[in-house]
């Protein structure tokens, strides 16, 4: 039996909050343990109204954060991802408008997706479960974004850059993913040093292989 993934909200729309206790309660494999009108809130006081399984420690964070971009408490997106990332919760930003700027700027604080308001239950559940999968979910409007950003966080990469990059953060080896580009594996590593050069000079490093696939899932990187 699949384990069940535990989820929160954190939205200061009270009607959204009951639609989203209607629509979850439905969906056997999630279960909703918290919402909250403000990221300090779900940290700090979880909803009294859901109370945590006998089974479950009081202290465990949920496995995903339903995130509303913009709270009326003023809180700064980038500042409430990073808090729920830090407290070990991955993210997925929801909002009522797919706005290019914003949404990349909540990937490069650690969001693991964006969707907006105006999706169906199928979609929410689907991104939910890739998000706590760590596959990030790829939304139309987070593609939409990713697509036409050129802003300088987000390096543009040669197709063999891409190439090498995508094979290696995949889980092949370097020099697997030289053979199937056709090219020594000395090559593929200097490939490989330019693409983490590039994010150097972005102001986002990528020391290991970890961050390669972070970044890969960041920037929606695909093959050509």
């Amino acid at each position: 039996m699949a384990r069940v993934i535990t989820v929160a909200v954190v939205d200061d729309d009270r009607m959204l909050l009951d639609g989203m206790r209607a629509w979850l309660g439905g969906v056997p494999e999630l279960r909703l343990v918290a919402t909250a009108a403000t990221v300090g809130e779900l940290l700090g006081e979880p909803d009294a109204e859901l109370p945590r399984e006998p089974h479950e420690s009081a202290g465990a964070p949920p496995d995903v954060v339903l995130l509303d971009l913009l709270l009326r408490d003023g809180s700064a997106p980038a500042d409430n991802i990073r808090r729920l990332r830090g407290s070990g919760s991955r993210v997925l930003v929801i909002s009522t408008v797919p706005d290019r700027s914003r949404i990349i700027e909540s990937l490069q604080a650690g969001a693991d997706g964006y969707l907006t308001k105006d999706n169906g239950l199928p979609t929410l559940v689907a991104a939910i479960q890739d998000v706590a999968a760590g596959r990030g979910a790829h939304s139309a409007e987070l593609a939409f974004a990713c697509a036409y950003d050129s802003s300088p966080a987000r390096p543009r990469l040669a197709p063999r850059e891409r190439q090498i990059l995508l094979d290696y953060a995949s889980g092949m080896t370097l020099k697997s993913a030289a053979r199937r580009a056709g090219i020594t594996v000395h090559t593929a590593k200097d490939y490989l040093d330019r693409v983490k050069a590039k994010y150097q000079q972005a102001g986002r490093p990528t020391h290991t292989k970890l961050d390669l696939a972070r970044r890969v899932r960041e920037d929606s990187i695909e093959g050509s």
